[in-house]
């Protein structure tokens, strides 16, 4: 059977995926050591190509997460 979006479908579907597994990855870390089941819950069966858990993460979690110390975790420096 002949894919009609050919090859191109699917090297857009692997960087949405890595973008996926990363936000969804550290929005359920995230849920899971603060306690927040509700949050758990909705990141593990929504799936919003990172959007939720971006949201979670940053504005909406008891301990919100800083830009500085997920740059620090994933060692990037900031450009001055």
């Amino acid at each position: 059977m002949r894919n009609p979006f050919g090859s191109v479908a699917v090297w857009l579907l692997v960087p949405f995926l890595l973008w996926t597994f990363l936000w969804k990855g550290l929005g359920l870390w995230y849920s899971a050591q603060n306690e927040e089941k509700y949050w758990f819950v909705a990141i593990l069966i929504l799936n919003t190509l990172g959007i939720l858990e971006i949201a979670y993460l940053f504005f909406f979690a008891k301990k919100k997460l800083k830009l500085d110390s997920l740059l620090k975790n994933f060692s990037i420096t900031k450009r001055q």
